[in-house]
């Protein structure tokens, strides 16, 4: 077998990278127990605030609990769990991670024989797509997890769902925590907006929560979380740099505060208006962090990603982007040409075939339904097959 040096690199430091981060979190959700929250968080944003990083806390007794050497966590690794793989995926750091949107399962089909590697069930993109409603705060938890769980459902790699805003206090967090895992999702993001004046990306109006009440919020989320399945991936969120009442030095604290004192798993950056405020975050925040488009003059590439230290490629509109143009593009050419459109797309893909994402041989499908009617029918019930034998299938 050939020995590649940065593949046998990243078998190793991949899982203690994912090790340290969670037991990490672990200590600080052990720390907290032992004394109230809002002394936890009082005393790490004190801390940060002087230019540290919360790698201890102190309990009510006076004493010092410091994170314990990393553990072997028995099946982390070899679990093939959505969750263990995405916390595989947002820890590696030889390559970046392209996340972007899967539009319906159909395409997140697609996009997984196209070698995808994970997809995000976004509000507006996904969510929006389905139900026609804009990213306002109206769609509720449960249609939000009813489209993200049938995405998930249907592919093998992870599915991030958006949670918004937490959709209410602390135990509707806990709710959609338990809720996303059921639904087999592999993780999370959650903002730090407030519910009753929620806003899409880069809408004028932004507002965020108070630090204390943001950090409550995804200390609820983490600690449901490691109740139920501790590689559940929480992501924060953070919308302080351009919010009405924010600002940069904000965001920046932001970022590191959810990291260190809330535990979540991986931080995203909402709006930079420069590669140097990317970099600023950089060195605030030791683990996975991602950022979006904000007000940078376009996207960064995947090896701009990686020149900062940033493993993680926020891309999702592309998808559903494509998706909209194309079909306007074929629209628009059938209402001019009518039946000649649709020769003319079939002749362009002469030579250039795609998979269909529902005539799969795997799962459920028309060829298990038929070989279980063969099982449980009768000859004269399996007769059909003689009468109706089918012929070319297109999608109805």
């Amino acid at each position: 077998m050939t020995f590649h040096p940065c593949t046998s690199f990243c078998t190793l430091f991949v899982p203690y990278a994912m090790m340290a981060s969670r037991t990490r979190t672990e200590a600080k959700h052990q720390a907290a127990h032992g004394m109230d929250f809002v002394a936890v968080v009082d005393q790490g944003i004190a801390f940060l605030r002087q230019g540290g990083r919360s790698r201890t806390l102190q309990h009510a007794d006076g004493q010092d609990r410091r994170l314990p050497t990393p553990r072997k966590e028995g099946g982390l690794m070899t679990d093939n769990k959505p969750t263990t793989h995405l916390q595989q995926l947002i820890h590696r750091t030889d390559r970046v991670l392209a996340v972007m949107h899967a539009p319906t399962a159909a395409h997140a089909r697609l996009m997984e024989l196209a070698g995808a590697e994970v997809a995000f069930v976004g509000t507006s993109g996904v969510v929006g797509t389905y139900t026609g409603l804009a990213d306002v705060g109206v769609a509720t938890m449960t249609e939000c997890l009813t489209i993200a769980g049938w995405i998930a459902q249907s592919v093998r790699f992870p599915v991030i769902v958006d949670g918004d805003t937490g959709h209410g206090g602390i135990m509707a967090v806990r709710r959609l925590i338990a809720e996303s895992i059921r639904a087999g999702l592999a993780g999370i993001r959650i903002d730090d907006q407030p519910i009753e004046g929620k806003r899409s990306t880069q809408d004028a109006g932004v507002e965020v929560v108070p630090l204390e009440q943001a950090l409550v919020r995804y200390r609820a989320a983490v600690d449901m979380k490691h109740e139920l399945d501790p590689d559940f991936v929480i992501m924060a969120q953070c919308y302080a740099r351009d919010a009405a009442n924010g600002g940069l030095e904000d965001c920046l604290e932001r970022l590191q505060a959810y990291e260190d004192i809330a535990g979540v798993d991986w931080v995203q950056f909402e709006s930079p208006h420069s590669v140097e405020e990317i970099q600023q975050a950089r060195a605030r925040v030791s683990g996975p962090l991602s950022f979006m488009r904000g007000k940078l003059p376009r996207y960064l590439s995947l090896d701009e990603h990686q020149a900062l230290g940033v493993h993680i490629a926020w891309y999702p509109s592309f998808t559903h982007e494509v998706m909209y143009a194309a079909l306007w593009d074929f629209m628009q050419d059938f209402q001019a040409r009518g039946l000649a459109a649709w020769e003319a797309f079939q002749a362009s893909r002469q030579g250039r075939p795609y998979p269909h994402p529902l005539r799969l041989e795997t799962g459920e499908t028309v060829a298990k339904q038929r070989a279980l009617e063969e099982h449980y029918l009768s000859p004269s019930g399996l007769a059909k097959y003689e009468r109706s034998p089918g012929g070319r299938r297109s999608a109805s």
